[in-house]
C-alpha cells in the first residue's frame, strides 16, 4: 500500500500500520524541521536546476535529491547520526548538474564520475565538510567513488540504493515529496 509516496506496511493480525507510518501531524513538523535544516540549500539556483533533467525513469535528479535527503534526515534522526552532515550530502550527492543521458556531456561512464562532478559542484555552492565530502564522493560505492567513511556516508550510499530502486520500479513518485516541501524547480520539470 503507498501512502503519498511512502510504504505503509500493514500488520495482518490486529491491522494496525507498520513502523514506516507517521501521523498527518508528525509528518508535516519533520517536514518543517527538514526544510529549516535544509533552506539555504533548497533557495539556491543549483539545487533547484536539478529539475532539469531526468534521473531513473520518469524522475528527475531534484526529486531524486530530495527523496534521498529526507529519507536520510528521517533515519538519521532515527539513529541520533549527524543529521545535518547527512542530509546535505544527500541533497548534494547528485549536483552533477548535466543531462546524464547526452553523452557529449560528460567524458566517461555516468555511474563512475559524477560523485566527481557532485563534489565540485556542491563545493563551489557552499562550504563542505570533510564528512559531508565524503558522502558525496562514496555513494555509488562499490561501483565507483571513495570508500564510505562514516556512518552517515554508509547510511546514505544504502538510502540512494533503496531510493533509486523505488523510482525505477515506479513505486514511489517522489515529485509529491517535492510539492509537500514546496521546493519549485528552477524551470518547469522536464516531461
Amino acid at each position: 500500500m503507498v501512502y503519498d509516496g511512502v510504504s505503509i506496511l500493514q500488520c495482518p493480525r490486529r491491522g494496525r500500520k507498520g513502523l514506516i507510518f507517521m501521523s498527518h501531524e508528525k509528518r508535516r513538523l519533520r517536514e518543517r524541521e527538514f526544510v529549516a535544516l535544509t533552506r539555504e540549500l533548497l533557495d539556491s539556483d543549483q539545487v533547484r536546476m536539478m529539475g532539469r533533467w531526468k534521473h531513473h525513469g520518469p524522475v528527475t535528479t531534484l526529486d531524486h535529491s530530495l527523496f534521498v535527503a529526507f529519507s536520510t534526515y528521517r533515519l538519521a534522526r532515527l539513529l541520533h547520526l549527524d543529521v545535518r552532515s547527512a542530509v546535505r550530502g544527500a541533497l548534494l550527492h547528485d549536483l552533477y548538474l548535466y543531462d546524464s543521458r547526452d553523452k557529449s556531456a560528460h567524458p566517461g561512464s555516468q555511474c563512475f564520475d559524477h560523485p566527481r562532478f557532485a563534489a565540485r559542484n556542491a563545493a563551489a555552492l557552499t562550504p563542505l565538510t570533510p564528512k559531508e565530502r565524503n558522502i558525496i564522493l562514496s555513494h555509488m560505492w562499490p561501483l565507483g567513488g571513495a570508500l564510505p567513511r562514516s556512518l552517515e556516508a554508509w547510511m546514505v550510499d544504502l538510502v540512494d540504493t533503496v531510493c533509486a530502486g523505488l523510482e525505477i520500479s515506479r513505486i514511489c513518485r517522489p515529485s509529491r515529496l517535492r510539492d509537500r516541501l514546496g521546493v519549485r524547480p528552477l524551470v518547469p520539470v522536464c516531461q
